[in-house]
């Protein structure tokens, strides 16, 4: 069935999109403001999208009201944000800095999270987050009013020590880290760990069909 996007309402081609595409990885953005103040929040438009130079991208949306939401008004200001995975462990305080809290309000503390400083930015870490990639933004891509998306330059990527098997080769025990997806509707997300290993063909092993 085709859905012409072109003669589509916003509101349908999101809902189209999200039960389609997925599942998409979570950025738990930490950011703050001009004067200090702390935002946590996360975006499922989200994803790696180079790694020389190391690159994620971070769709971020307005609020409900139209407004500008804080993470995207904060790294227009400062330049500078927190990316944090989301694990199984660490699902439902995610879902609490989801709640749309007026900007005065610290979503870190209202979930009950601990932070820990980054080493190249200002925006701190979440502890309880099993990753997190310190950024810069490299490029902040205007789409529409008070929304855009956020391109930022990886500088640091903290891991917990016990999912790390070897640090000079970068080897990580990925499913260690039981990390979450997000799905479909306004609450189903999906978990990492039913996985299946399909090797990559070399050309020379490729015997094409008759």
């Amino acid at each position: 069935m085709l859905f012409d996007f072109e003669t589509l309402a916003p509101t349908i081609r999101y809902k189209l999109m999200v039960s389609t595409i997925a599942p998409r990885p979570i950025a738990w953005v930490v950011s703050q403001d001009a004067r200090g103040a702390l935002n946590a929040a996360p975006f499922s438009f989200f994803n790696a999208f180079s790694s020389d130079p190391p690159v994620v991208g971070i769709g971020i949306g307005r609020r409900t009201s139209g407004r500008a939401k804080d993470t995207g008004a904060n790294i227009r200001q400062t330049g500078e944000f927190v990316v944090n995975l989301v694990s199984e462990e660490t699902a439902s305080a995610m879902n609490v800095t989801a709640i749309e809290f007026e900007s005065e309000v610290d979503e870190l503390v209202e979930a009950g999270l601990t932070t820990i400083p980054s080493v190249h930015v200002k925006p701190p870490r979440i502890a309880e987050s099993p990753v997190a990639l310190e950024c810069a933004l490299l490029q902040f891509v205007e789409l529409a009013p008070n929304s855009g998306i956020a391109l930022g330059r990886v500088l640091a990527m903290h891991v917990r020590d016990e999912v790390v098997l070897d640090r000079e080769a970068g080897y990580v025990n990925t499913p260690a880290l039981k990390l979450i997806g997000r799905m479909h509707g306004t609450g189903w997300y999906a978990r990492t760990s039913d996985l299946f290993d399909l090797p990559r063909i070399p050309v020379k092993a490729w015997i094409p069909p008759r």
